[in-house]
């Protein structure tokens, strides 16, 4: 970075780590100590569709790769669209599973990335609940390196919970790396498990 870089308040890009998401089953244990959420199994890769032969065989590839899976005791991975016109890839495992999960979401991840398709990738979510059935993601921002907590609220028409988020962002300051602005912290409403 240069000099007129930092006069102009330019900063590098952060280049993505998918090694983070490693972190996912120990940042559960503090979440669960904290708030009392548990893992629910789900977990999703959230990516921009592009048409093309290409992209059509990396995402065929990436699904047969995670269904392949002998130790998948759930049903295979699912391809859903939402509203928005984004795709996303869901895996299933044991609520206990958390670095099964974890590990398909950086399968997902990898391929796609591997396969020149980086960028179409958005961001990957876990999903958690406590016992009121207040549900809860923890959401990696592909582009940015980094996490965030999106807490819709249940029965209201696209509300979160900020106070929630706010708590887990403090909670989870020393397991993960945080998104510090919170204008990054983006709705996935409709996002499958959430």
């Amino acid at each position: 970075m240069g000099f007129l870089d930092i006069l102009l308040g330019r900063t590098k890009a952060v280049a993505p780590d998918l090694d983070q998401l490693f972190g996912l089953p120990s940042a559960a244990l503090t979440l669960q100590a904290a708030a009392g959420f548990t893992p629910t199994g789900t977990g999703a890769v959230c990516f921009a569709s592009v048409e093309g032969g290409a992209f059509a065989q990396a995402h065929q590839e990436v699904q047969e790769l995670l269904d392949a899976d002998a130790e998948r005791t759930g049903p295979p991975v699912e391809v859903s669209r939402d509203e928005y016109g984004y795709s996303w890839l869901v895996s299933r495992r044991e609520p206990d599973d958390l670095p099964a999960l974890v590990s398909d979401l950086h399968a997902v991840n990898s391929a796609l990335e591997g396969s020149g398709f980086g960028p179409q990738l958005l961001c990957s979510v876990a999903g958690f609940q406590d016992t009121g059935q207040r549900r809860l993601g923890l959401v990696y921002l592909y582009k940015r390196g980094t996490f965030y907590p999106f807490a819709p609220l249940t029965g209201e028409a696209q509300r979160r919970d900020n106070a929630l988020e706010l708590q887990v962002k403090a909670a989870l300051a020393d397991d993960l790396r945080i998104e510090q602005d919170l204008s990054r912290w983006f709705p996935i409403w409709g996002a499958p498990g959430l």
